[in-house]
């Protein structure tokens, strides 16, 4: 166990969501399920948020942390590698949180790559150890980017894109590192654009909103139908039931123009490559799938402004983004008939687009476990859909801003 160490807030100080106001018809129970639920989002995305962090082998330089003269090396597969840190200040989310979901964004030419850490603290000041979340890279050329499976400490364990807190009463404290690695004797220039994370503490909560500023609003995303890439690319997963994630991120890419044109004319001549092209940009070799949270945000990173994983409180926040232009990839679970219309019966965890609302508010989704592209266009009822995605993943969200 390392050596406690002093709380500090960064300077982008994280501020658990407040819950929904309660309407007249809210019952106290609904009420106290929703004050039960907290989450802080925490992100390091400009130079003078940067610049407290600790920094090894590496400067700020135009708003990134870029390599200067690396003083570590380490060798990976075979091969040796100059290798620069940054760690970030200790944040204090204010609660105990049981959850930590790190996301980044990073610029990774030729064989260069980052590694993302993470720990936590209790609050009888004890420290977990690092443990690495990611290894990670938007080219294809170098290293396979992956997460290393389960790993546990006396605190927490990661569980792929996600650090769970062993303790029922959370952690009090969060730090992140990350390691920006070249190939020794290339003049490769990574460089981290942005990082953070979103804890959590996270409870049932049920319909909570009424209809605000979104309502009426329909975001013009294309349509692309997961199902319709059965079978595709087994290397990545093989389409169908496995490409949720990549499938709603290329309609959000997409309706934001940003997918490189390398993307459309991917692959073996598919219709939609550029659901096959994001599949393989997303895909995790050690988990063995295209659904990592910080992977889809990532490679998104690498052509919009700003991404991040976080969660929304309920539709209302949500309704605020739409209004904005900002389509969201939000996650669901449900069991048979907990959604009404939907293509699939039922799911322990399935992500879509939310598009827009209706004049009533109910909710307007490109959902790409539609059997083909004309049926991926759906509405499902506010509350249904509300309760499913609160419950079934906490109202875990993609927010992707151009």
């Amino acid at each position: 166990m390392a050596a406690a160490a002093a709380l500090a807030l960064p300077l982008s100080a994280a501020v658990p969501l407040a819950a929904a106001p309660a309407s007249a018809g809210d019952d106290a129970d609904a009420s106290a399920r929703r004050s039960a639920t907290q989450v802080a989002d925490t992100s390091f995305d400009a130079g003078h948020e940067l610049r407290p962090g600790s920094r090894n082998g590496t400067r700020i330089a135009r708003g990134s942390v870029r390599l200067k003269k690396p003083t570590k090396q380490r060798t990976y597969d075979g091969r040796r590698y100059d290798v620069g840190v940054w760690t970030s200040p200790w944040v204090a989310p204010g609660f105990g949180f049981t959850e930590l979901i790190p996301s980044w964004q990073a610029t990774t030419p030729g064989d260069s790559w980052v590694e993302v850490k993470a720990r936590v603290q209790a609050a009888d000041g004890s420290t977990g150890s690092w443990d690495t979340v990611a290894r990670w890279t938007s080219g294809t050329r170098g290293i396979r980017r992956t997460t290393l499976g389960s790993q546990d400490d006396d605190l927490a364990r990661v569980a792929t894109d996600t650090v769970k807190v062993a303790d029922p009463a959370g952690a009090t404290g969060w730090q992140l590192k990350v390691q920006l690695v070249r190939r020794q004797g290339t003049k490769a220039a990574p460089s981290l654009d942005r990082v953070g994370a979103m804890a959590s503490r996270v409870a049932p909560r049920g319909a909570t909103s009424q209809p605000g500023p979104g309502a009426g609003t329909v975001l013009d995303v294309p349509t692309y139908s997961q199902m319709t890439h059965r079978g595709h690319y087994p290397q990545w997963g093989n389409g169908g039931e496995a490409w949720c994630s990549p499938t709603s991120l290329a309609m959000v890419l997409d309706f934001y123009g940003v997918l490189p044109e390398a993307a459309r004319s991917f692959g073996g001549g598919h219709t939609d490559a550029v659901v096959d092209h994001t599949a393989q940009q997303v895909y995790d070799h050690g988990y063995r799938g295209t659904g990592n949270w910080a992977f889809n945000t990532a490679y998104a990173g690498t052509l919009l402004p700003r991404t991040r994983v976080t969660r929304l409180p309920d539709l209302r926040a949500a309704e605020e983004h739409v209004a904005a232009g900002t389509p969201l990839i939000v996650s669901v679970a449900f069991g048979p008939g907990q959604l009404p219309g939907a293509p699939i019966s039922s799911t322990a965890g399935h992500l879509m687009v939310v598009v827009g609302f209706t004049a009533t508010g109910d909710v307007v989704v490109n959902d790409p476990a539609a059997s083909s592209n004309a049926g991926v266009r759906r509405t499902y009822p506010r509350a249904q859909f509300e309760q499913v995605w609160l419950d079934g993943s906490g109202g875990l969200t993609y927010v992707l801003e151009d």
